[in-house]
């Protein structure tokens, strides 16, 4: 039996504030965050915007939390827990990104360098739909508060095509002159960091760039692993976030972000026929 008080002590830890979607899968969404952002060393707290029903290939239906419980969620937390970060995922309603909006607001009064890490999902692997009204106008009214910014190609896509007319495809998107393109319109709305995940592109390296404000372009290349992940995105952007968190500068941040996410890929599992889920716990962030 333990007797000693020193035995039952905790290194305090800091703390990121999470929005994100329920998945009953438990690949993808808050349940993804936690376990990535407590492999690295802070911890998470979850705020749900959204119940899905899925499991590790498809979303079957989505039901955005009502913004007054939102809310609630978060108030509960930030009125006694100092936050370190914050890490934005599935917001599901433009009810939800207003209420995101106060509660961004009130936390930068009292830290106007907390850090912000969104994720700007729009839709899962497959092209199902993860929020009740267009996913573009629910992510916009967010974009001014955010410091990085953790797009795939394709929603790099959606995001540009509002200022150009014709189709633009993922792989349109993918060459550097195109993305530096792109990345205007993030650093326009007041965001500093770009980082453009390379998964959906071709050949045999992923290649993740990441566009700053002043016009630095920093690549990070890892051998393309055979099959697809569940949550992949949600790993990244939660390490992020957690390193941040603690302290790190933003070039290390990503740089240790990445080197997790890509070791809990090497190390996922199965549950099903499909696709995998990282095994982000246990893995070490370097």
């Amino acid at each position: 039996m333990l007797t000693d008080d020193k035995c039952w002590a905790s290194a305090e830890r800091r703390c990121v504030l999470v929005f994100a979607g329920a998945d009953p899968s438990g690949g993808a969404g808050v349940y993804a965050d936690m376990q990535a952002i407590a492999a690295v060393g802070a911890h998470a707290l979850p705020i749900v915007t959204v119940v899905t029903a899925q499991d590790n290939n498809r979303v079957h239906s989505i039901h955005a939390v009502a913004a007054d419980l939102v809310m609630a969620q978060a108030q509960s937390v930030i009125a006694s827990i100092p936050i370190a970060a914050v890490k934005i995922g599935l917001i599901g309603s433009r009810e939800n990104a207003g209420v995101i909006v106060r509660i961004l607001e009130q936390l930068r009064a009292n830290d106007p360098a907390i850090p912000i890490v969104l994720d700007p999902i729009m839709a899962s692997g497959h092209g199902d739909a993860l929020t009740v009204d267009d996913a573009i106008s629910t992510i916009d009214p967010v974009l001014p508060y955010v410091t990085l910014i953790t797009p795939n190609l394709p929603e790099m896509a959606l995001f540009y095509s509002r200022h150009i007319t014709g189709d633009f495809s993922a792989q349109e998107a993918a060459s550097l002159p195109s993305l530096d393109r792109q990345a205007q319109q993030f650093f326009d709305s007041g965001i500093s960091h770009v980082l453009i995940k390379g998964g959906h592109d071709v050949g045999e390296m992923v290649i993740n760039r990441r566009l700053t404000k002043d016009g630095r372009i920093l690549e990070w290349e890892s051998p393309r692993l055979p099959g697809s992940y569940h949550g992949s995105g949600c790993t990244l952007a939660a390490a992020i976030a957690g390193n941040l968190a603690q302290g790190f500068t933003m070039d290390d941040a990503i740089d240790q972000g990445q080197r997790f996410c890509q070791a809990a890929l090497i190390h996922a599992f199965t549950i099903a026929s499909g696709q995998k889920i990282p095994g982000r716990t246990g893995v070490l962030s370097s």
